[in-house]
This record gives C-alpha cells, structure tokens and sequence, in this order.
C-alpha cells in the first residue's frame, strides 16, 4: 500500500487572493471554506481526485515576520498553449518574474505568485487530466 498527495495546503497572508489566482492558473474551483482557510480542486472532482487539492490557510505561521523561504515550490505546465503564450497568462493573472540567480539559459521561468512564493513554469506541455 502507498500514500498519494491528497491536499497542498499553504500559509496565505489574503488566502481569498491566493485561492483566487491559483484558481485561475490551473483552471481549478473553490470546494470548500472554512474560518480558517479556502479549497480550491479540479472541477467536478473535488477532494480525493486524482490531483490534489490546494488549501490556502489563514494563521498566526502566515504572520510577515515570521514566513521563512520553504523548500518546496509548485511546478506547473501548460496544457493548452506554449510556454511563452502561458507566461503571459500567468503575468496578466498577477504572476511577477523572480531573480534567484538564473543564468538565463533555463528552460523553465522562475515566477512569485501574489503573496511571493515561487513557482516554476516549465517549457514542456502535459495533457490535461480528464
């Protein structure tokens, strides 16, 4: 028997913001609210899907002073469009370049959501999940 990643939560200073943006870079919906936090999954699937689910949780571990660099980010790909057209989607969503060093030979843009965590936008396209 294995585990499988069911749900990413991460700590959102505006979790409504996040959730938002997230929401539209992978075409996801809100599934759930709590005090505390917002879901966001794949439509019509929900928690327990085959992707998970990311939770955006409101905390005192969200307070400015205390967020430290985690070491973990996102990848994402493109489904329907090449990685430049993707880029532009991503900016215009609110997406902003991040600099931590690249050469500029990469394959792959480093960017920061709203809130400034990084993620990646690699060049290679996947097929949506159905």
């Amino acid at each position: 028997m294995a585990c499988r990643i069911s749900e990413i939560v991460i700590d959102a200073r505006d979790p409504e913001r996040l959730a938002k943006f997230w929401a539209d870079v992978l075409g996801y919906v809100e599934i759930g609210r709590e005090p505390d936090g917002i879901e966001i999954g794949p439509p019509g699937t929900g928690f327990g899907g085959p992707q998970p689910t990311l939770v955006f949780d409101i905390g005192e571990r969200a307070a400015p002073e205390t967020r430290v660099k985690l070491p973990l980010h996102l990848d994402v790909s493109a489904t329907d469009r090449d990685q430049e057209a993707e880029l532009r989607r991503l900016l215009e969503l609110g997406a902003r370049h991040a600099d931590i060093g690249q050469t500029g030979e990469e394959s792959w843009y480093v960017l920061q959501d709203p809130e400034g965590n990084e993620f990646c936008l690699l060049r290679r396209r996947v097929d949506p999940v159905p």
